[in-house]
């Protein structure tokens, strides 16, 4: 079979709440939100149509890392519909009745946590999601003192971050954390529970075609790299984060897109001696649970990234393909010395993060070529912090970003790499200022002169954002920061 011969399956269906649903008309660029929508099911909403409010929040059955199912709340008004082809999707009305409510539900209403309910079915889906997860009531505690402070996790195990991409502007919080931590255990005979024991649905091969172009899922990395050698104007989705924003508010079409966010070969995660590699296509929420704190920068990046439901969907090869100078990986890799890998037909080359950009969302990556892995070398270095500078605390775009990896032996910096974001038209690193760091005392006298050297770092611009001034100043005190926050975890330390 070539690239171009359709697939003999081409019955697109959607298992939708336990029934099949047909595809059959879609075009390519509808977005499951509509879909869903146009297929009776109401509940959801589009609220931004951009992946923040959640109003659009679903669950899918996605693989929980072994042989068994997570229902996994994704936002539908990006996720392209024909990127569900023969995946299994619970909605809000797949959850419960009106005259038997899922426990989410109930909760919900009882104590008082919908208003005017036009966010409440995707806060029902995120909270659905983290109802199930996986050893949820294991981490349960005790109630205490502190059970109705501002923390994350509940008494029940529940993890108030799983809600961090739903937004309400009716109720206040506070009766919806109420809802969330007073939820139990799922009943033993739960259906959507005793479905987790099954495996997810596979990921087919799969070609929608409309008026407005093609879909194509391919198989696997042979097939992926044979469309795009015959289209090199494809446009590669993987969880379609960015792509789908393109899609629904700028009118961005494609004549042919290729969805590769389900493909085997960009889906492994290896730690060896030497380095640690990821596969493009993994989630960010898959990357952050396999690498189970391997890599602290990254841990300190994941939870200021979105939300929980874009991480649900988002790649770590979307994130860089994308080319944006404000993405949050990007520094944090360009501070890690990270090494993208990429394939095409005439096979794999690495480039060096600090070498991959060449201008505003430009890349070295050929139109033939896709990111398969980023590898991160080893062993790390001992001082790593990541500065997130945004107008929200969650759920936003930088306005700056420092990622910082220090090797400081007996108190002299031996080795410096500092990766900036949002200061210039690429990811950059701080070559002055790693270069003012290096072989010289971590102390208050070197990161004041280091400092000074940052500021002039990047060519910031004046944006909706944040001035070019406020950019450079930020600039200067992150490392002043950093130094502060090393000296007092060595205070703490020494106290211990």
């Amino acid at each position: 079979m070539t690239a171009e011969q359709p697939h003999t399956a081409q019955h697109h269906t959607v298992r939708v709440n336990g029934a099949d649903r047909s595809l059959s008309g879609v075009e390519p660029a509808t977005n499951a939100l509509d879909w869903l929508r146009g297929q009776g099911l109401t509940g959801a909403k589009e609220g931004c149509a951009e992946g923040e409010c959640g109003a659009c929040a679903v669950l899918v059955a996605r693989s929980d890392g072994a042989t068994g199912t997570e229902w996994t709340a994704l936002n539908a008004c990006l996720v392209p519909a024909a990127a569900l082809d023969g995946q299994e999707v619970v909605t809000a009305e797949g959850l419960g009745t009106p005259t038997r409510l899922h426990p989410v539900q109930h909760e919900m209403a009882v104590r008082g946590g919908s208003q005017c309910g036009y966010c409440t079915p995707g806060f029902v889906c995120s909270m659905a999601a983290e109802y199930y997860r996986d050893g949820r009531v294991a981490a349960a505690r005790p109630a205490g003192p502190g059970a109705h402070a501002l923390q994350a996790c509940g008494p029940n195990g529940f993890d108030l971050e799983a809600l961090s991409g739903n937004l309400c502007r009716c109720t206040g919080y506070r009766p919806i954390r109420d809802a969330a931590w007073a939820l139990g255990e799922p009943r033993a005979d739960d259906p959507l529970a005793v479905r987790r024991a099954g495996s997810p649905p596979e990921a087919t091969a799969t070609r929608l075609e409309g008026r407005s172009g093609t879909y194509a899922r391919p198989a696997d990395l042979a097939e992926a790299l044979a469309l795009l050698a015959e289209h090199p104007e494809a446009v590669l989705v993987a969880g379609s984060t960015d792509r789908g924003v393109e899609v629904n508010l700028r009118g961005a079409r494609s004549p042919f897109v290729i969805g590769i966010d389900r493909l085997p070969e960009l889906r492994g995660l290896t730690v060896t001696t030497d380095a640690v590699e990821i596969g493009a296509a993994l989630t960010l929420t898959e990357v952050e649970r396999a690498l189970a704190g391997r890599v602290p920068l990254l841990d300190e990046v994941f939870p200021q990234f979105a939300s929980r439901l874009i991480r649900n969907g988002a790649t770590i090869g979307g994130n860089i393909g994308t080319g944006s100078p404000i993405g949050d990986l990007p520094p944090a890799l360009l501070a890690l010395e990270a090494v993208v890998v990429l394939v095409g037909a005439e096979g794999e080359r690495e480039v060096a993060m600090a070498d991959y950009f060449t201008g505003y969302r430009q890349s070295v990556r050929r139109a033939d070529e896709l990111v398969r892995a980023v590898r991160i070398p080893l062993p790390l270095a001992g001082t790593t912090a990541f500065h997130k500078i945004a107008k929200r605390r969650f759920d936003d775009i930088s306005s700056v970003a420092v990622a910082f990896a220090l090797d400081v032996v007996d108190g002299v910096v031996q080795r410096a790499r500092i990766g900036l974001g949002g200061v210039a038209a690429t990811p950059v690193r701080a070559l002055a200022t790693e270069a003012a760091l290096e072989g010289r005392a971590w102390s208050a006298d070197t990161v004041q002169t280091a400092s000074e050297v940052m500021e002039t770092e990047g060519t910031p611009l004046d944006d909706h954002r944040a001035s070019a001034a406020y950019r450079r100043a930020v600039l200067g005190t992150a490392l002043q920061r950093l130094h502060a926050e090393t000296a007092a975890d060595a205070v703490g330390a020494t106290h211990e």
